[in-house]
């Protein structure tokens, strides 16, 4: 569930709630708490997977000239 809130004005980068939920949850995650391993070792291992590909696509959305019609993805 993201945890992100538009309402903040600390990061106003098109895809600063995903990353920042991304970040959270590698932080947060069994992988890095219990076994004590860093979060891209955790990240390249498939935790988080999902917010991973959501940032993937919100980045590559930026560079996408289709996106000044409809939009970026993410949220």
């Amino acid at each position: 569930m993201p945890k992100y809130y538009e309402d903040k004005e600390e990061d106003n980068h098109p895809c600063a709630g995903v990353k920042e939920d991304l970040r959270s949850c590698l932080l947060e995650s069994e992988c890095v708490l219990q076994e004590g391993k860093t979060p891209k070792q955790c990240l390249k291992e498939g935790h988080c997977r999902a917010l991973q590909v959501t940032f993937f696509e919100c980045k590559r959305s930026i560079l996408d000239n289709r996106a000044r019609f409809r939009g970026r993805k993410g949220y």
